[in-house]
């Protein structure tokens, strides 16, 4: 099997990177997420996509592929980061209420002498919430370490009443394109799921 390492933190990326059948390591990329004056979101992320996997593939030679990723929120043309506190949380929930929204993902795939960067957009609608739902589902725990504090794979689904896009992008890792780089690299994501 071909060293894959993940350069990301991400429990859920993890869990989608599995379910491609692949086995990889993980890594936590130590690199500092700070917009630059004039950048876009989708400049920022693909640009912290490639900033973690330098950092990752500098420590770990050997690896032979490297899969780095950043995932923002994007309203009004604003970045919607994790939120601060419970008040924040709930701020979020609230401008996020019956509108749509962007979600987009950089993702940087490496080989020792290439890069293959991808850049995922999925659009996103909530349906309106109610104070009381913004409060209910943030005492669930789920919205405090989330961009845009939601998590559409768990109860902030119930918030989602449509997404035109890619819905592995929003949980933090396009698949489709991400497999289709990982095909060109010599890895099958389909022949490792034989006998599953």
């Amino acid at each position: 099997m071909t060293d894959l390492v993940l350069a990301s933190k991400s429990p859920r990326r993890a869990e989608l990177l599995k379910q491609l059948g692949l086995s990889f390591s993980t890594v936590k990329p130590e690199v500092e997420e700070v917009l630059l004056r004039g950048e876009s979101p989708e400049e920022f992320v693909l640009r912290l996509a490639r900033d973690k996997n330098n950092e990752v593939r500098a420590k770990f030679k050997g690896a032979q592929i490297v899969i780095a990723a950043d995932t923002v929120v994007v309203i009004d043309d604003s970045i919607i980061g994790k939120p601060k506190s419970h008040e924040d949380g709930i701020r979020i929930l609230e401008m996020l209420s019956g509108r749509e929204h962007k979600v987009y993902t950089g993702v940087v795939i490496s080989t020792e002498s290439h890069q293959y960067p991808i850049l995922s957009e999925t659009k996103v609608r909530f349906r309106t919430l109610s104070k009381e739902e913004a409060e209910k589902y943030w005492l669930t725990g789920e919205p405090a370490d989330k961009a845009g504090a939601y998590g559409i794979q768990g109860k902030g689904a119930l918030f989602v009443s449509g997404i035109d896009g890619s819905y592995s992008n929003v949980v933090g890792l396009p698949l489709m394109e991400t497999a289709h780089i990982l095909n060109q690299l010599g890895i099958d994501c389909l022949a490792l799921n034989k006998g599953a």
